[in-house]
């Protein structure tokens, strides 16, 4: 295998220490799937390598709950590296970073680098201009490559998005950039396509005629603690919405592409964003709720009281902040399979429950019920859980025993979470790995982008034209009320338990 630089840019910051050096330890150290691989963190703090390896250590424990033996600290330390740089104003100290990598290569027989941009996306544009001007990204002849990985968000409008991505690809082959989205880079997630194509009994089914309605929902208990100052300008629907749920709702409603290839599959999940329909003000007012968290209680594990904070009295928030920490949107992919279905996407913080699910409910028999008896199942579905619990599972009708026909619900599951040998890489070892093999299919394309934004943006507008009454719901609770019945929208519904 080909040996490798991983040189992070924002090398001191919570990202770099809660996942991405965790995920080259699980990736080098205890799978053994990379070999030959050094990271080399680049930061703003002057450190040496030994401060740097130090701090780690304790990050790992803290922040990542990785507890390490000194064997296993042995094998990791030696991978770690630090160059002090202000990568945003510093335009020469490139030059003594591009010196630093090739000692490394040249040290350690290293001849392939992924740039990962852990930073704000203020910081992409200068970075990527800097590499280039340096002479540091651009060659790729399959063994020497030079990968930049951008994390979320790109941009923050589509005017904005498609101003950093003419800046990318004026800079960059378009076969170089590796949009992150970690969603895609979770086991359960990749599942759906495995599901549903590589079983014969659902892709028949997988249509306007025998699917009632979609579900997407992700939630999360803690709100939005250290990122209010970043949060505050996005919202949830820029947040999530954008990326997160609406990759969800692509994966789900695809064509089956040609092949399973990057390019194959990231084609159908375009064409799907493509006919997601756009609100417009009359459907916005009953098919769209947007909230913000006011002061709520829960209960802790030791069955205390604790008393939760607005969202407006979170940190580096505006006093008087109209940005939504909750949507619930109902939307439609306008194309011949999926035509009359609707797509619930749900998204809050500081909810009750912390779940990222995605439900397909199917119709009941069509027509006349011939037997009064059945007159009362339940619908069957076919439920994701992507977290906290990963699986599936299938849920049917059947006989409840020593009864004549009194019927019950039956859940087929797979619990990928629950199996003892079990050992599901996270996220972000997925994305590192498959940025390294060159497998971008878990990377978001431009197009993908463009798409997402354009119908992101088109609520955003809508939005300006109104002023909500904020706050509309207790932190710790189930959101603001939604126009969905009881049938759709219930507690055995959203359950994944």
């Amino acid at each position: 295998m080909k040996a490798c630089t991983l040189v992070i840019f924002g090398g001191t910051g919570d990202l770099t220490k809660r996942k991405l050096i965790p995920a080259v330890y699980h990736l080098v150290c205890d799978r053994k799937q990379l070999q030959n691989f050094r990271v080399l963190a680049v930061g703003r703090r002057p450190k040496t390598d030994d401060l740097f390896r130090s701090e780690i250590r304790e990050d790992l424990k803290n922040d990542a709950g990785l507890q390490l033996t000194d064997k296993q600290w042995a094998d990791l330390s030696p991978l770690l590296f630090y160059e002090t740089l202000d990568f945003a104003a510093d335009t020469d100290g490139y030059v003594r970073l591009e010196d630093r990598i090739c000692h490394m290569e040249r040290d350690e027989d290293i001849n392939a680098r992924l740039y990962y941009l852990a930073v704000g996306p203020e910081h992409f544009t200068g970075i990527v201009q800097n590499l280039s001007d340096k002479g540091m990204v651009g060659r790729d002849n399959g063994e020497c490559f030079r990968r930049v990985l951008v994390e979320k968000p790109f941009g923050t409008s589509l005017q904005d998005a498609t101003a950093l991505n003419r800046h990318l690809v004026s800079l960059l082959d378009e076969k170089d950039i590796f949009r992150v989205d970690h969603y895609l880079g979770k086991e359960m997630l990749q599942n759906i396509l495995a599901v549903r194509f590589g079983n014969a009994v659902f892709e028949p089914l997988w249509n306007h005629r025998h699917i009632d309605h979609v579900k997407i929902i992700s939630n999360e208990i803690l709100g939005v603690g250290g990122r209010g100052g970043y949060f505050d300008h996005a919202g949830v629907l820029k947040d999530m919405v954008q990326n997160h749920l609406l990759q969800m709702l692509a994966l789900i409603a695809m064509e089956p592409p040609v092949q399973l290839d990057p390019e194959s599959i990231r084609n159908e999940k375009v064409k799907v964003l493509q006919a997601l329909r756009p609100f417009t003000s009359a459907s916005a007012k009953t098919d769209l709720i947007r909230g913000q968290y006011g002061k709520g209680d829960i209960m802790n594990a030791e069955g205390d009281v604790q008393h939760l904070a607005a969202y407006r009295s979170e940190d580096r928030v505006d006093p008087q902040s109209v940005t939504e920490t909750f949507i619930f949107l109902k939307t439609w992919v306008d194309n011949l399979r999926w035509g009359g279905v609707p797509f619930y996407l749900v998204s809050g913080k500081r909810m009750r429950r912390k779940e990222t699910t995605i439900v397909i409910q199917f119709k009941p028999l069509s027509g006349m019920q011939p037997y009064p008896e059945f007159g009362n199942t339940a619908a069957n579905r076919l439920v994701f859980n992507i977290q906290p619990r990963e699986g599936f599972h299938f849920a049917v009708n059947g006989k409840s025993p020593e009864t004549d026909w009194a019927m019950e619900e039956v859940i087929m599951e797979y619990c990928q979470s629950c199996r003892i040998d079990n050992n599901s890489p996270e996220a972000y070892e997925r994305l590192i790995l498959e940025a390294y093999r060159n497998n971008a299919s878990l990377f978001a394309r431009w197009d993908e982008l463009y798409h997402s934004w354009r119908f992101i943006d088109g609520i955003h507008q809508i939005w300006q034209t109104e002023t909500p009454k904020f706050p509309n719901y207790a932190a710790g609770g189930d959101g603001p009320e939604t126009p969905l019945p009881d049938d759709v929208w219930n507690e055995d519904y959203r359950s994944c338990d």
